[in-house]
Order: structure tokens, then C-alpha cells, then sequence
């Protein structure tokens, strides 16, 4: 069960009991998740059916979190992908940050150790946009500062791998 405390949701601890089965349908879907269950059963060796009720369990458990389309950012306009990290004062602040997360160019918002309180992996039409971005950043009371590093070119994005 998922607490949430101050707006943020909380984790649970533990990772989801997988067999090798479910690691390989996982490592497929990942691959391309719209193979259908028939043939995912015939690479796993079992029935659409029995597919079909590991990928529903794998779903409510949590650890098949969506189906999306993983989009080129170039494609649609948003070539300019960008890391930015951001100091705030405090954690009240930081919970002002995370508020962001409803602006198009924000793609992931991370909490992290070190000599940031944030991460955010940004996708923008151009540097204009990046530096508006960065603006309402700058707007928020209690922020510090920001780091931005720009990505010239992506050779490897993906989700966690399910094989151990």
C-alpha cells in the first residue's frame, strides 16, 4: 500500500516476487508492448490466456506501471533535451518544484543526494524555451540556483531492465 505524505507519494518497500517467466514477459513488453498475447505466449511457451493473467497480476502489483508510446522528441518538435539541476532552501520549496510537473516540457522530476536537491529531465522546442522554462524555475521563492546540461546526442534511453 502507497502512503502519501506532504503531496509526495511514497514508495513501498520491497521489490515484486518475479519468476523468470515474468522477467522475460516483462523484458518483451519493454521491447515492444504491442505484441499481442498469443504471440508473447509462443516465445514464453504458454497460452494467450496464461500471457494475458501474468500481464494482469504484473499490472495490479504495480510493476508494469503504464503502456505508452515512446516518442522521438525531435519528431514532435522537442529536440532540445536538457538536465537541470536545482538547489532550493528547503524541502517546502522543493514540494513547489514537484508542482511543475503539470508543464509539457517536464518529463521526469527526480529528488536526489548531492549538491542539488533536484533533477529534471526537460524537452524543449529551443534554447528559448528552455531558458522560459527555467524563468518560472527562477519565479518560485526559496529557489537557489540551477545547473542545466544540454544532451547533444542520446545513444541509450530506456526503462529499468527486468533481467537480473
Amino acid at each position: 500500500m502507497n502512503e502519501t505524505s506532504n503531496g509526495v507519494q511514497r514508495r513501498p518497500i520491497g521489490a515484486a516476487k518475479l519468476d523468470d517467466t515474468d522477467r522475460k514477459l516483462l523484458a518483451l513488453l519493454a521491447e515492444d508492448s504491442t505484441r499481442s498475447y498469443s504471440e508473447l505466449g509462443k516465445i514464453l511457451h504458454l497460452s494467450a490466456p496464461a500471457v494475458h493473467e501474468r500481464a494482469k497480476r504484473l499490472k495490479q502489483e504495480g510493476v508494469i506501471k503504464a503502456t505508452i508510446a515512446l516518442l522521438d522528441g525531435g519528431k514532435i518538435g522537442r529536440p532540445l533535451l536538457a538536465f537541470v539541476h536545482v538547489d532550493t532552501k528547503s524541502w517546502a520549496v522543493t514540494r513547489q518544484l514537484i508542482q511543475l510537473a503539470d508543464l509539457p516540457d517536464i518529463e521526469e522530476i527526480h529528488t536526489v543526494t548531492g549538491d542539488s536537491a533536484m533533477l529534471l529531465k526537460v524537452r524543449t522546442r529551443d534554447t528559448q524555451s528552455l531558458e522560459d522554462l527555467l524563468g518560472r524555475i527562477y519565479q518560485i521563492e526559496g529557489f537557489e540556483g540551477t545547473r542545466s546540461y544540454i544532451a547533444l546526442s542520446t545513444y541509450l534511453e530506456r526503462g529499468p531492465s527486468p533481467i537480473l
